[in-house]
């Protein structure tokens, strides 16, 4: 009995969070794209890591590389220009992680609650809005920067931070605000700082 009600519990949170951390998310070059967040429309696959499509290849190096944005819209050309040599269909781009990115295909037809919706994932146990808008409202309590890339610095841009990475370093930098209950969430919407917001209602 015990099990059943930690486990409704368990579901009635989840539920509660994904109504709270809503998001629709921005287009790049008429994509649209997923940073650390899930689509709410349904889709399918168009490319991954097993049918030649590399993340890791559109990094840039050096000490001055690229914002998370930067990245983001690279790999968006890339995968672009792969989808219209091979004459495919490309809606969106999905990034869960790590230096993995797949590109997809909607397979239903958009809404008013699902076109460019998003549920928002948790880094470092906050609620990241990467390169997308609240649905709530929302005001910005502080702006952190993101500081050097040390392995990108250390090894000549050989080795470069995945997105999740560099947005875990804002997450660590604005832990002790979210301990705090100071912020709700991170917003992330481009160039080499994050906000922390604070949602109004």
């Amino acid at each position: 009995m015990k099990r059943i009600i930690f486990l409704l519990l368990v579901g009635l949170s989840f539920s509660l969070y994904a109504q709270n951390h809503l998001a629709k998310v921005y287009k790049i070059n008429g994509i649209d794209v997923y940073i650390l967040n899930e689509p709410l429309r349904e889709y399918e696959v168009v490319y991954d890591k097993g049918t030649g499509l590399n993340f890791g290849s559109y990094l840039t190096g050096g000490l001055f590389n690229k914002s998370v944005s930067g990245k983001v819209t690279k790999f968006v050309k890339g995968v672009s220009k792969k989808a219209k040599n091979e004459e495919k269909q490309i809606d969106a781009i999905i990034y869960s992680g790590g230096k993995i990115v797949i590109a997809v295909k909607y397979i239903d037809q958009p809404n008013k609650e699902t076109d460019r919706i998003a549920q928002v994932q948790r880094l470092n146990g906050i609620p990241m809005y990467a390169m997308c808008e609240p649905i709530r409202n929302f005001k910005t309590v502080e702006t952190k920067g993101g500081g050097i890339k040390w392995k990108s610095a250390v090894t000549g841009g050989v080795i470069n931070n995945s997105i999740e990475e560099d947005l875990a370093k804002f997450a660590r930098k604005f832990k002790k605000l979210y301990n705090k209950e100071k912020i709700d969430a991170l917003l992330y919407t481009g160039g080499k700082t994050c906000d922390g917001i604070k949602f109004k209602d």
